[in-house]
């Protein structure tokens, strides 16, 4: 009773347009008075949870998103997309993945990747021919690569509290996001077909020489961060500090990052940060909430109740990540389920990496998904499109998301291939 009531009163401050981490925090902080719990007790667990090391590494790799931003550097990718694909029928729907895929090796967030490259690419879509489906759907599925493929921030975020590697995590989950960006390829080329007002582009070998000048020196920021993580020489806080002075350098270089374009990136990342850890701070006093009313406890017994079979959990954690995903930020998600589904999966005998791609993997749908569906209002926002519209769009463009994160649910050791490669 007492654990409905205080999903009921959570429900309904999200209804009522709440943020999520204080939705989660008052709440939970009734509880603890009325319960006769220490006060202090709350504040300390909360401290103590946004104290964690793991995730000093989130501030730094929001930081290295934003300056690449902030330094042109998806302008310069699409340029170069654009260029290398020019007269390939329906370039516009390959470069918009394309150009997703190498920011992504930088961002680590969708909700960035779809507010720095829809500015750009839904605009030249429009101009083209495309359709406002098309183009809205295209550049916001293309954004969720951007935190399955490292450096991701949920990662890092999974790893902190499932006690897992980041780097094998980073491993794990290239695979996969390269997966799906093949898969939009495919579904780009299919709906290409139905549309006649498409046509060829003109090779401009001035342009290509020109745009590939721009994007060399970005461009290996992806080798110093992943390499240095997964050849073990940096830890991944070390490799996001190290990304970002690389970054401050190139702009430096190129003259693309100005003072004030520096001061707005330090403004974005303090609000993203601070947004990001209230929510894993508040969810965190929640967690030892669930788990002093032995939630987690009754969840094994009931999910052993139903099935000992390890690819039932998995699609039942998937589904539950999926459903969650639709109405909860993905943040507090994590911190909330994590503690609970990892040692239910060790029982399993799953490993903590298949499953921490798989739970991001379904997360990232939900963020195309109403009511909540953080990339829906981004990209509706940068396009001067409707929400409903750009959901309408996306649907095609989820397949190959779905169809991935399936496979995972069946084949959850294929994503340690390449860690086990990299002796990881």
């Amino acid at each position: 009773m007492t654990l409905a009531i205080l999903g009921i009163a959570i429900a309904v401050l999200l209804f009522l347009r709440v943020p999520v981490a204080f939705a989660f925090l008052g709440p939970a902080m009734v509880y603890m008075v009325i319960e006769g719990q220490s006060t202090g007790n709350a504040l300390r667990i909360v401290s103590n949870a946004a104290a964690s090391f793991p995730l000093l590494a989130v501030p730094l790799f929001v930081f290295l998103g934003s300056l690449a931003n902030h330094a042109g550097i998806a302008d310069r990718l699409f340029r170069f997309a654009l260029a290398v694909l020019a007269k390939v029928r329906g370039s516009l729907g390959y470069v918009a993945v394309g150009t997703s895929v190498g920011f992504s090796w930088m961002s680590g967030s969708a909700v960035a990747d779809a507010a720095a490259l829809g500015k750009v690419q839904i605009p030249a879509m429009l101009a083209n021919g495309y359709t406002r489906r098309f183009a809205t759907g295209v550049s916001s599925t293309s954004s969720l690569i951007a935190p399955i493929m490292p450096p991701s921030i949920p990662a890092v975020i999974y790893a902190g509290l499932a006690a897992a590697s980041t780097g094998a995590l980073f491993a794990a989950s290239v695979i996969p996001a390269l997966a799906m960006a093949v898969g939009l390829c495919v579904v780009v080329a299919v709906l290409v077909q139905r549309n006649p007002n498409i046509r060829r582009g003109k090779f401009d070998k001035a342009e290509l020489l020109a745009s590939t000048k721009g994007v060399i020196l970005p461009m290996v920021s992806p080798f110093i961060i992943l390499g240095g993580i997964l050849g073990g020489f940096f830890t991944p806080t070390e490799a996001a500090a190290v990304g970002v002075v690389y970054i401050i350098i190139v702009g430096l270089v190129q003259r693309s990052l100005t003072l004030a374009g520096f001061i707005r990136a330090l403004k974005e990342t303090v609000l993203t940060t601070a947004g990001i850890m209230l929510i894993v701070a508040s969810a965190s006093l929640l967690g030892y909430i669930l788990a002093r009313e032995r939630l987690p406890q009754m969840l094994t017994e009931l999910i052993f109740s139903i099935t000992d079979n390890p690819t039932v959990f998995l699609a039942l954690a998937a589904l539950l990540m999926l459903l969650l995903g639709t109405v909860i930020d993905a943040t507090a998600i994590l911190v909330l389920v994590v503690p609970i589904l990892a040692p239910i999966a060790a029982q399993f005998g799953i490993d903590a990496i298949p499953l921490g791609v798989l739970l991001i993997a379904s997360l990232m749908i939900g963020l195309l998904t109403p009511p909540v569906g953080t990339v829906l209002f981004v990209t509706a926002s940068v396009s001067e499109t409707r929400v409903g519209e750009v959901f309408r769009g996306s649907l095609p463009f989820l397949i190959p998301a779905v169809l991935v994160t399936l496979s995972i649910v069946l084949f959850p050791d294929a994503v340690l291939w390449l860690p086990g490669l990299l002796g990881l």
